[in-house]
């Protein structure tokens, strides 16, 4: 071991140190691996991402945000499911509401009733028009007929007659008297309101042939 005198040994002071270490990181490979300004920018944003998650880096704000996130993602869900996931669902409203040229949300069970009590008091023009409209919404109800905008009387006779095709001349003749009363204000008796409201009540105990969506009670 060879032993060199301490007087050979420089030793700078805390000047000439902070010099020689400003020298020493000024140098290019020093530069190069200096982080830039879009790195300290997007690190930054990370970070202050990562803490709205962390007790420690937000406090009271962590839970807070995070059920934010979490309701506006629900929220999102869920409109989308009511605006573009259930199509038929918007169909039935826009199907209750124009039936047989009318705006009517009725029920068919409401229908039914208000052309009874149309039927105890002898009205029987009124009482025929809406105990085929009550006829017409229980089907749409049972998701048995899907009629177009504007289909008339016949039309939806038509297409009811495929899920009964043993009702076709019964629905046949509760179309003809509705037209008949409707728009040709023909004058109705007891016995045509009675003739249409058992058919009515006939279709909504009867089950649709195969190959029809299964009946359900109207």
């Amino acid at each position: 071991m060879i032993l060199l005198p301490l007087a050979d040994v420089f030793v700078p002071d805390g000047d000439d140190a902070r010099r020689q270490a400003a020298e020493e990181l000024s140098k290019q490979e020093y530069q190069a691996a200096k982080p830039t300004w879009f790195d300290e920018f997007v690190t930054g944003i990370v970070q202050w991402f990562v803490n709205l998650f962390t007790r420690n880096g937000a406090g009271g704000v962590a839970p807070f945000a995070l059920t934010l996130i979490i309701v506006v993602v629900i929220a999102a869900l869920v409109v989308a499911l009511l605006v573009w996931g259930r199509p038929r669902a918007s169909r039935a409203v826009a199907r209750r509401r124009d039936l047989l040229g009318e705006r009517d949300d009725r029920t068919a069970a409401q229908l039914r009733a208000d052309a009874e009590r149309l039927a105890r008091e002898q009205d029987w023009d009124a009482a025929i028009v809406l105990r085929y409209r009550a006829l017409a919404r229980g089907l749409l109800e049972r998701d048995l007929i899907d009629p177009a905008p504007g289909a008339t009387a016949q039309g939806i006779a038509r297409e009811a007659r495929i899920p009964f095709p043993g009702f076709a001349d019964r629905l046949h003749d509760a179309a003809t008297v509705f037209d008949a009363v409707r728009y040709l204000r023909t004058p109705a008796d007891e016995a045509a309101y009675r003739a249409l409201a058992s058919t009515d009540d006939d279709l909504r105990s009867a089950a649709p042939v195969l190959g029809s969506p299964e009946a359900v009670p109207a």
